[in-house]
């Protein structure tokens, strides 16, 4: 009897629904759906950064007659005709992209501080409305403001220099909301209020206090706002009309379309594009690595 018990609750738990043994196989092929769709994002993103580094090594004659994706022999004379193509006018595109992206997105992060702190910790009349009309502005297209920014900044004669680029720039209704949210959730008001009763003035809280713990988000600020500049072409194109204030991609632009007459220039705005997603490589990595150490030293201050 006990041994036919025993018998029949065996094969009870072995073939009863829902159990672990019969789940396992569900969840795995559950699981491949967000990993085969992970998968073919990454594909889709990649496959076009493939392309341009692959082509980045071919020359004139092997770009369009070999195939896509064999690599060539051409970089180091791709990348000497570049850095000779008007005696270096190539290096100063990307200088100029280095200014405006790193002056524009340095400032940008200042002011968003000091906007998102004002907003997320002071009470006055009229906040939420400012905020709102900030949402407004983070869903606004930068197409539709160029024209109107182009006009003003002609008024004031800025047009065709350097800060008719950077200034547009300089505030971001989405670093503004980003550091709002931020200072509230990583800003305690006990805190605050603690360094004013012992004396302690806005200016000296805000900098010795408050801006510490924004970092992390201040650092988010910059990086989005640095490579939002950097890709910026429509801003410098309705601005600018001297080639040697150009951005890189505004330069590029200039030779892909002197290359439909010039097929020998497709190379070098191949070569270009390819040396120009370096910096931002590299930004990405030097700041992600502060980044994290300041979350990390944040969390064990906590």
């Amino acid at each position: 009897m006990s041994s036919l018990a025993v018998s029949k609750t065996g094969l009870a738990t072995d073939t009863a629904p829902g159990t672990a043994q019969s789940r396992p196989p569900l969840r795995r092929r559950i699981a491949l759906v967000p990993t085969v769709t992970l998968l073919l994002g990454a594909v889709y993103c990649l496959l076009p950064v493939a392309w341009v580094v692959i082509a980045a090594t071919k020359s004139g004659s092997e770009l369009f007659s070999t195939f896509t994706f064999l690599p060539g022999t051409g970089f180091a004379d791709n990348f000497a005709d570049l850095s000779a193509y008007r005696d270096g006018v190539y290096w100063e595109w990307m200088g100029n992209s280095a200014l405006y992206a790193g002056l524009g997105a340095l400032l940008s992060a200042v002011v968003s501080a000091f906007s998102g702190y004002a907003l997320a910790i002071y009470r006055f009349p009229g906040r939420e409305t400012i905020f709102n009309v900030l949402l407004a502005g983070v869903l606004m297209p930068p197409v539709i403001l160029a024209i109107p920014q182009y006009l003003l900044l002609a008024k004031a004669d800025l047009t065709d220099s350097y800060l008719s680029v950077l200034l547009p720039q300089i505030l971001s209704p989405y670093g503004v909301y980003l550091s709002r949210i931020y200072a509230a959730a990583a800003v305690p008001s006990d805190v605050v209020e603690a360094g004013r009763m012992d004396g302690a003035s806005e200016w000296r809280i805000f900098t010795r206090v408050a801006l510490p713990m924004m970092v992390p988000g201040m650092v988010t600020v910059f990086l989005f706002q640095f490579v939002a500049i950097w890709n910026n072409f429509l801003l410098p194109y309705i601005m600018l009309s001297d080639d040697e204030k150009f951005p890189i991609t505004l330069g590029l632009y200039t030779l892909l379309e002197q290359g439909a007459n010039t097929p020998a220039l497709y190379t070098l705005v191949i070569t270009g594009a390819f040396l120009a997603v370096f910096p931002l490589v590299a930004l990405f990595l030097v700041i992600q690595r502060f980044w994290s150490l300041d979350l990390l030293s944040g969390a064990v201050k906590s």
